[in-house]
């Protein structure tokens, strides 16, 4: 193949501003490296500058792998390229305001991500100081700041998390489990200590030493390890929390001494994927970017009532079979008929051992089962509760280990009767 040389624009400061500019973009989370560096410098010497539009869509189609980099990426470019004082402007989006209009929840949360990429852009580029500067500079350490900051993090909305704080959180979350109490069989089992005489082998003894007892022998009930089940929602309305909700799940799947006989993961949006053995891997990223291919819906529609009536059709006999318990994960918010979704809700609450419903809309304090597709779902759910953040995922063990534990179903279960 013959060698095509690298036509840089004749500006070499266009050149400086675009490896700046996928900078910005590498740290906002986007898969920006030098390879795509060298694809925009020169697709941009290529298409030149008729038009703005021209050098956005340039830049974007050099950039953007996937539909969800496209918020990211415009709000970098509209703040790098289009506003001279960006730095201005990302200080005062950094800053808690108070606005009269509810903002759409997406656009916020990426235009936070490209702010804080490009003002740690701009602190990367600053000049250092000098030893004799450096020297004169007394550093504190104020390490009461430490837990603060930490519980902060605990009790503060995923959707709200800056890059840093989402990557603290994952390491985090990547310490967690879930650890389950044993089911108590029916069947029993020789034990030295058991609570109950097991007067057949005790007889049987006997016999076999002339009919002398020397020991009573003890049996106790057998313990088994019920099965979860996980079915997760990422659809665009719950993008930013599937994603927080998968890395709980991977280290769940990977924990020792949990106590699950197995672990097995699905995820919904308009179908219905089976994600359990990408859950597997060791590394969190790979199992994540494997699943993210093997589920084609991200951040689409919501179909949850077909997706459940898929799930019972041809997976509940292969994965309930253990008494498992169900983690769903869902908002509730249903484009299906509430009598389908009704009805897959009842057969899956009447297959599995228990239902746990984790919803976070919760997190609202006025949060009321007004939409059809909770007001369809909650009926049929053992527990109901939040999960915004980390504080919610790790009450998750509470519900788990407490099968008589409601959450706050009873108190919704009230308001629904009463509207």
């Amino acid at each position: 193949m013959e060698h095509v040389p690298l036509e840089l624009p004749d500006d070499p400061q266009l050149t400086t501003n675009i490896t700046h500019f996928a900078r910005a973009l590498r740290v906002a989370g986007l898969p920006a490296g030098p390879g795509r560096v060298t694809d925009a410098i020169r697709a941009v010497a290529a298409v030149g500058f008729g038009e703005r539009s021209e050098f956005y869509y340039t830049l974007r189609a050099c950039f953007t792998a996937r539909p969800e980099h496209r918020a990211v990426f415009d709000q970098v470019f509209r703040l790098y390229w289009r506003d001279p004082r960006y730095l201005e402007h990302m200080m005062s989006m950094l800053t808690p305001a108070v606005r009269g209009v509810a903002e759409d929840r997406t656009a916020k949360s990426a235009e936070k991500r490209a702010a804080e990429a490009l003002l740690h852009g701009v602190e990367r580029d600053a000049p250092e100081m000098g030893e004799d500067e450096a020297a004169g500079t007394e550093i504190e350490v104020d390490a009461t700041l430490t837990m603060s900051r930490e519980e902060r993090l605990k009790t503060l909305d995923f959707e709200q998390m800056s890059v840093a704080e989402m990557a603290e959180a994952k390491r985090i979350i990547a310490q967690m489990t879930l650890a389950v109490p044993p089911l108590i069989s029916r069947r029993t089992q020789a034990a030295a200590h058991g609570a109950r005489p097991d007067w057949r082998r005790t007889m049987r003894s006997a016999m076999a030493r002339g009919g002398d007892v020397v020991e009573f022998a003890r049996k106790d009930r057998r313990k088994r390890w019920p099965s979860l089940v996980a079915l997760c929602d990422i659809s665009g309305s719950m993008s930013s929390y599937s994603r927080a909700v998968l890395h709980f799940l991977h280290a769940v799947s990977n924990a020792k001494g949990a106590g699950w006989a197995e672990v097995h993961a699905f995820t919904f949006g308009t179908r219905l994927t089976n994600i359990t053995r990408h859950m597997g891997a060791r590394d969190v990223d790979a199992a994540l970017a494997s699943a993210g291919a093997e589920a084609q819906d991200w951040e689409g529609g919501t179909r949850i009532g077909s997706c459940l009536e898929a799930f019972n059709r041809d997976w509940s006999r292969r994965v309930l079979g253990r008494g498992a318990v169900v983690l769903v994960i869902t908002d509730g918010l249903d484009r299906d008929e509430p009598e389908r979704l009704e009805a897959a809700m009842e057969r899956l609450a009447l297959s599995s051992r228990r239902v746990i419903w984790v919803n976070p809309l919760l997190r609202w304090d006025g949060f009321a089962p007004k939409a059809a597709g909770i007001r369809a779902m909650l009926p049929h759910v053992g527990s109901f509760r939040a999960g915004h953040n980390i504080a919610a995922l790790a009450g998750l063990a509470e519900a788990v280990a407490r099968p008589d534990d409601p959450g706050e179903k009873a108190r919704l279960m009230a308001a629904l009767r009463e509207g």
